[in-house]
């Protein structure tokens, strides 16, 4: 299952405060796919739909479909601050090995 490091459940309860969205949570979708393995998207979502797993954190639930859940295995959802990357939450795969670039034909 997917595991949130303390850091990005703080960035998202601030960021529902923020956006006056106290109360709704986070449905994560699968938005492609890369040489390094899915590509998520991320959206407020009020309540759980049909079909949705959920995961209740303290302020906030994450919801995702089924083939999203598969795709999260193994995933950490982490807080980034980087001045060359930015700021934001990234979804890292721990078992994604990547490849040297599109070229070689991996993709």
């Amino acid at each position: 299952m997917v595991e949130i490091t303390p850091e990005a459940e703080k960035f998202l309860k601030e960021l529902l405060e923020q956006n006056d969205k106290q109360g709704q949570g986070v449905k994560i979708y699968l938005a492609g796919m890369a040489c390094s393995g899915p590509q998520f998207g991320m959206k407020f979502q009020a309540e759980k739909e049909e079909g949705d797993t959920e995961i209740a954190l303290d302020g906030f639930s994450f919801y995702f479909d089924d083939e999203t859940g598969e795709a999260l295995e193994d995933c950490v959802i982490k807080f980034i601050d980087d001045p060359q990357l930015g700021t934001g939450l990234t979804i890292e795969n721990l078992k994604a090995t990547g490849c040297s670039g599109c070229s070689s034909g991996c993709c």
